[in-house]
């Protein structure tokens, strides 16, 4: 089964919200980096029965080309002759024309010429699910910047033009490497009989879809983590000191490296070398080149975008570590391939304590920044902040220049800058929500006041189940005047979503206005502000957030966008447990303030609509008002045409010669008539046909008083903002 191809769609003041229903449970989401020859984008997610993969948006398949396919999926292969028709034709072996026809397919869809510039929002193109038999937990794709398919041939990789790479790991500690076509498949090539005769036909691994999977063995556990990247051969030269070992390697092939931890013991850490010609030849098997046993697991791991052999470490509580697979820690190193038996552990950057324990703070998420020279880290108590490696900043200077060192005492790393996201106080005073109305310290034992007295109100046990995570995007270079990139980050729930649009001028922005003075992160220009995304718990309808990710918005005309004020660089893909939500910032007029009511916003399909809990599209079919006076007042006699030609006309020998009956209905009745006559109304409303329960959407009516119910909550709570309130002491 697919994913559902038509999403709802709810508009509020902040953002446009698409949630689309899967049937099946979601592990994690992966947004490919490089888009599919026709503009689509590419998303990944794992589910318990494997990997699907959704084309969103581009140019759609031919219509015409369809329905030929549905009527003869012999004749066409979406408007082309089929390839092996005459193989088909010609072949006296009944049994062996599946396989040959199974063998010679060729994927060659038709699109249209342009986008329909009418559709409201970006629809699914196609989907596509790899059975794996069993579930797949987590995804990783290469740490490229957001391109085009014709852009994407990065250091002379001409693969990333055709074909997406990316890594995968299952519940029964198997890792594999995918290579898969950009081109989505043709309704015709998920239509071929010989993919009905079995159901284990179109399984991942059999090659009907042109996928490729290579096995990375050597794990006794599931992973816990996963990370790939893309390194050219002068990598490998520069950290090798082997002159044998240089000769060996003296073609410029690329090669993929994929890193993953399992929680063997107390953590072990592998890395494979696949070179992507090697890729493309489905069932290898490959051996770890490194395995390193560690004294505590980690908890995320993440490549360089730079120095591809630099892997980012989190060993939350105790800190973040630089890991460097081609430094080898002991120089004489033997081993045969173009790496060491073991790398090196570079450097340690250390989190603040949890006060007043002394414990540190657990640290949810750590990923690089500014393309590799920075980390921005996330704790568990709200806090965030930006260690400076290598001089970002444009004040002061790196962590580890020589004016000072950024490891002071207790062994502490200092944060160049920092700050807390908005509303996780609670999680640093938890005593504070629990204040009782009374003063009296006898209270009842009921079950919310027991679950308050086994709690803790200090140490890090308190903050051990928060949950959280960082995306960093980088933003292409017509997208911004700088390579700039975009930080999206979560804590807890959906209700703590912040997006940065752009973390250099964010970081710069902070610098200058002094970022421990009580600085509001949720005011200025939008680059250089931290947003926060409001009302995203209804879009995913109960539903616990998962995880997050993050689209680049591209134009659509295959360009990619501007970041003016037309709302956030990117979008961002909300996981939740069988939900995914893509949530897009509306284009604001400037000046507006985020967050709030807005007058005047650029609706879906460039008309001006008033903004509502929830927009439908299509809108379901509803009856034409019809209004009914139930008033109680007295009923006027005059109308308007009499009046107007009584005070028009001169008077006239007709006029005069009127009877006293043709004059009465213009005379008011001496005595008005208070009481029922609105039953003549409610006597018409009874007899209009009421609407079927058939054509009644009882979700998106449930849905609107939740919303009606939201707001008014809002406008209660916002009494008094502009009122200064004054305390004097007595």
């Amino acid at each position: 089964m697919a994913a559902t191809t038509v999403p709802r769609v709810r508009r509020t003041a902040q953002n446009t919200q698409y949630t689309y229903n899967l049937p099946r449970r979601i592990h994690t989401v992966q947004t490919y980096p490089v888009l599919s020859p026709q503009g689509a984008t590419i998303l990944i997610y794992g589910h318990e029965n494997g990997i699907t993969i959704i084309w969103r948006g581009g140019r759609k398949f031919k219509p015409e080309v369809n329905k030929d396919a549905e009527r003869d999926p012999a004749a066409k292969q979406n408007g082309k002759p089929s390839v092996d028709a005459v193989m088909i034709i010609d072949s006296d072996d009944e049994d062996a024309a599946p396989v040959g026809m199974g063998e010679s397919f060729v994927n060659q869809p038709q699109f249209e010429d342009d986008l329909d510039e009418d559709d409201p929002y970006p629809e699914i193109t196609q989907t596509l699910d790899l059975e794996f038999g069993t579930a797949v937990h987590h995804v990783a794709a290469l740490p490229l910047t957001p391109c085009t398919a014709e852009d994407a041939a990065w250091g002379g990789t001409e693969i990333l033009r055709d074909r997406m790479v990316f890594a995968a790991s299952c519940a029964t500690r198997e890792v594999f490497l995918i290579t898969l076509p950009l081109v989505p498949p043709s309704p015709l090539s998920k239509a071929r009989p010989e993919l009905q005769e079995s159901l284990l036909a179109g399984k991942a691994g059999n090659g009907k879809w042109g996928e490729t999977m290579t096995l990375l063995t050597g794990q006794l556990k599931g992973s816990d983590s996963l990370a790939i990247t893309l390194i050219r051969s002068k990598t490998i030269l520069d950290g090798s000191k082997s002159s044998d070992r240089s000769r060996s390697e003296s073609r410029a092939l690329p090669r993929v490296v994929v890193a993953a931890h399992s929680p063997e013991a107390s953590g072990a850490l592998r890395l494979w070398d696949v070179p992507l010609e090697d890729s493309s030849k489905t069932g290898q098997r490959v051996e770890p080149f490194q395995t390193e046993f560690l004294s505590r697991p980690l908890t995320s791991i993440s490549f360089n975008p730079t120095h591809s052999t630099q892997l980012l470490c989190n060993a939350s509580p105790d800190a973040v570590r630089i890991y460097d697979y081609v430094l080898a820690s002991m120089p004489p190193d033997d081993s045969d391939g173009p790496f060491p038996s073991q790398g090196s552990w570079l450097v340690s950057f250390y989190a603040p304590f949890a006060r007043p324990s002394s414990s540190r703070k657990p640290i949810l998420a750590a990923s690089w920044i500014a393309h590799g020279r920075a980390i921005f880290v996330l704790l568990a108590d709200g806090q965030w902040g930006i260690w400076d490696i290598d001089g970002v900043s444009p004040q002061g200077p790196a962590l580890f220049g020589k004016p000072g060192s950024g490891i002071r005492g207790d062994a502490l790393t200092e944060f160049n800058i920092s700050g807390y996201v908005e509303g996780t106080s609670p999680l640093r005073n938890p005593a504070s929500q629990r204040v009782s109305g009374g003063g009296s310290d006898f209270v009842p034992m009921t079950p919310h006041s027991r679950r308050d007295a086994l709690s803790t109100s200090s140490g890090p046990e308190r903050l051990a189940p928060v949950k959280g995570g960082i995306v960093v995007t980088p933003l292409p270079a017509n997208t911004t005047t700088t390579n700039d990139e975009s930080v999206a980050l979560w804590i807890g729930s959906a209700e703590y979503i912040f997006v940065i649009p752009g973390v250099l001028k964010f970081w710069d922005a902070q610098i200058r206005r002094g970022a421990g003075g009580g600085v509001n992160l949720f005011s200025g220009a939008q680059p250089t502000r931290m947003v926060r995304l409001s009302d995203l718990s209804v879009g995913l309808m109960g539903e616990r957030c998962t995880g997050v990710n993050t689209i680049v918005r591209f134009v659509e005309n295959g360009g990619l966008g501007s970041s003016g004020n037309e709302g956030l660089p990117v979008e961002l893909v909300v996981c939740g447990e069988t939900r995914l939500v893509i949530v897009r910032e509306s284009d604001t007029v400037v000046g507006t303030r985020i967050g709030g009511v807005v007058g005047r916003r650029k609706g879906l399909g460039g008309r001006t609509r008033q903004s509502s809990a929830i927009v439908v599209y299509p809108r379901p079919e509803q009856p034409s008002s019809v209004a009914f006076n139930l008033s109680v007042g007295p009923r006027r006699k005059l109308s308007r045409p009499g009046l107007g030609g009584a005070f028009d006309r001169t008077a006239s020998t007709e006029d005069v010669t009127q009877t006293e009956t043709e004059r009465k209905p213009l005379e008011l009745p001496s005595r008005p008539r208070t009481g029922f006559e609105f039953a003549d109304s409610l006597n018409a409303a009874a007899d209009v046909e009421q609407q079927e329960e058939d054509d009644r959407d009882v979700e998106v009516e449930m849905l609107d008083i939740m919303e009606i119910d939201r707001e008014l909550d809002a406008l209660d709570s916002g009494r008094g903002r502009g009122r200064k309130k004054v305390i004097f002491d007595s």
